[in-house]
């Protein structure tokens, strides 16, 4: 599997090696303790040491290497971080959800619902890395209609990491459990349900088996690639 272009569009060299060993990190295709040179990756990509600097920076900031003399320890992404990554999602998206319910949100809703449709066109088509960027699109639409600069900020932190982690499970879901697809497009409809609703009891329950659903595939899934 190679990160999909479509999602690197505009992104400078060095995050698109990060992007690239992310998923090598995360798929286990580089297991944990490995040490990666930086002469050895600026090879592979045909590039100087700079953007793999770059890269390996961007690694360390979200905890998947540890930068020593001898290079770039290999950490990986442990169920504890998981869990925790889902944590943080909950966490912004039980406030993001309530904070849209107290605004003016039917253009919102209006954009998550056509987002809905593409993720069930992409379904049909057996299109996993579609059906991924949707799903995250969805959940980038809901996030930057909260208009929270620190929340935004917050989530950009994670969302690389989130999206890589997310391809894998979709990937494996599509191949190994596709009945698993639909009752999925549909918990993001209850997550637009949950804006209309301006229940707070209701929104942080459906944000909760929301994501307690999507932290137990993704833990799943990656603890079989290490």
């Amino acid at each position: 599997m190679q990160f999909p272009a479509i999602a690197l569009q505009g992104e400078s060299l060095g995050e698109k090696i990060s992007c690239e060993l992310r998923l090598q990190i995360i798929n286990g295709s580089i297991k944990s303790g490995a040490v990666l040179s930086e002469n050895q990756i600026a090879a592979e990509f045909n590039t100087s040491r700079s953007p793999v600097r770059e890269a390996l920076k961007t690694l360390s900031n979200e905890g998947l290497i540890r930068q020593e003399r001898m290079g770039a320890v290999v950490l990986g992404l442990s169920a504890k971080d998981i869990e925790e990554l889902y944590d943080v999602r909950s966490l912004i998206e039980t406030f993001t959800i309530q904070r849209l319910s107290e605004m003016d949100h039917e253009h919102v809703i209006h954009s998550l619902k056509k987002i809905i449709d593409k993720m069930e066109f992409a379904a049909k088509h057996n299109d996993y890395v579609e059906f991924t960027m949707q799903d995250l699109a969805f959940h980038v639409v809901m996030i930057e209609e909260a208009k929270h600069t620190r929340i935004l900020h917050l989530w950009k932190s994670i969302r690389y990491i989130i999206f890589t982690a997310l391809l894998i499970a979709t990937e494996r879901r599509f191949k190994e459990n596709k009945n698993e697809i639909e009752p999925l497009i549909k918990k993001h409809q209850l997550l637009i349900n949950a804006i209309s609703s301006k229940d707070d009891d209701y929104i942080e329950k459906t944000v909760k088996d929301h994501f307690d659903d999507t932290r137990k595939t993704v833990n799943n899934t990656l603890q079989k690639s290490f």
